[in-house]
């Protein structure tokens, strides 16, 4: 009897494991194996249709270029590098999907330059928690995120509250005493835009800081622009996506409004260029990565890489961004002595100090800091182009 009942309990939980196996569940800790022969299998959520589509698309050609490179060039420690994009279309619930189909299918060992803070935010109980598998070098993320640190999350982008104190420094240091805000009305935005007036005060007590409010989604600025005349101010901060930077820019212009403008990294992009024209000259912003018009080996390299394995791409922030992302990766995991596991990878992560991509601020990452860097990029549109004003510049402490 004893034995039937033994041999019935096997059954079931061999029934169990199936099912779990199926569903993608379980810890990630004991599988997928790793001899350390074949390639590193890893994956990403990006959103390739969709509004988002036009960051997603280029980030993923630049990470994409860069892989192709990497495995033409001896892979990672003699490795192939498998990266499997799935499209998250910026919707939540497509990203759970993704994730249990990168997970329970693809076996990947960990996300690498995922895309959309939101839905990303609704896979991180399945991929963190439940599978034990780690998100590494997320394009873009929020404060909440990393303090305290998550075990599994690792971040290599200065974060959005920080770029805002940043440009809050930027402009005080060039001379701006009354800042005027505007930014898109919903939280995230407002949240962001909330950094700018503590930060210019601690670094002038004498500044002070007005917000404008306006609709996420506005294509006339001109209301706008008419409030921050009558603010009174001496600069201009934008936190807003680059299409409704550019519309601010060219009803500034039209309206004869012409206050030093500063910007956020969503700002520095070709899309405010193109779609502001001339009156995108002399627009500020802070970037995550070098300026594409950087003449230092390594964009040189950047740039031929794309040429060669992303023609159809151009060489500028958006592609580069998902470039950089996956060049730290790839320096990071190189350290790995033995199997790439999910255990291994985040060890690796905690130990990482000073990974220089030279595409990218240098990273350095521990048990207590999981965002690799806190340094952003002055740059400014000089004759249609952005152009690097010095080098990194570390964003001033938020405390």
């Amino acid at each position: 009897m004893l034995d039937r009942r033994t041999g019935v309990l096997a059954v079931l939980a061999a029934v169990l494991a199936l099912v779990l196996a199926a569903c993608g569940g379980g810890p990630q800790s004991a599988a997928p194996g790793d001899d350390g022969s074949g390639p590193i299998t890893i994956g990403a959520w990006i959103p390739l249709t969709g509004a988002q589509a036009a960051s997603g698309v280029p980030q993923m050609e630049g990470a994409k270029a860069y892989f192709s490179w990497l495995n033409e060039n001896g892979g990672i420690n003699g490795r192939q590098v498998d990266w499997i994009v799935k499209d998250n279309a910026y919707d939540p619930q497509q990203t759970v999907q993704a994730a249990r189909a990168l997970i329970g299918q693809d076996e990947v060992v960990a996300i690498v330059n995922a895309n959309g803070v939101a839905p990303s935010e609704a896979a991180f109980p399945f991929v963190l928690e439940q599978s034990e598998v780690p998100i590494v070098d997320h394009y873009g993320g929020i404060a909440a995120w990393y303090d305290p640190p998550r075990p599994l999350l690792f971040g290599t982008q200065t974060l959005y509250e920080d770029q805002a104190a940043a440009m809050a420094q930027w402009a005080v240091e060039s001379g701006a005493r009354r800042l005027v805000v505007v930014h898109d009305d919903p939280k995230a935005f407002a949240d962001v835009a909330a950094q700018i007036g503590p930060a210019a005060t601690r670094a002038d007590g004498s500044t002070t800081t007005t917000a404008v409010p306006v609709k996420l989604g506005t294509t006339d600025f001109a209301p706008a622009v008419s409030q921050v005349e009558a603010a009174g101010g001496d600069a201009v901060m934008l936190i807003l996506p680059a299409p409704e930077a550019a519309a601010y820019l060219k009803a500034a212009q039209l309206q004869g409004v012409t206050l030093p403008t500063y910007g956020y990294s969503p700002t520095a992009s070709s899309t405010t260029v193109t779609l502001a024209g001339a009156a995108a000259e002399g627009f500020r912003a802070v970037s995550l990565v070098r300026a594409p018009t950087d003449q230092s080996p390594a964009m040189q390299q950047f740039r031929e890489v794309m040429a060669t394995y992303a023609p159809s791409q151009p060489a500028d922030f958006s592609t580069l961004l998902g470039y950089a992302n996956a060049a730290v990766f790839a320096e990071v995991v190189k350290t790995i002595q033995g199997p790439v596991t999910a255990e291994s990878i985040v060890e690796a992560y905690r130990g990482a100090s000073a990974v220089d991509t030279g595409v990218a601020p240098t990273m350095s990452f521990s048990a207590d800091q999981h965002v690799g860097t806190r340094d952003v990029q002055r740059v400014t549109v000089r004759d249609g182009q952005w152009n690097a004003e010095g080098d990194f510049v570390s964003a001033p402490d938020r405390s």
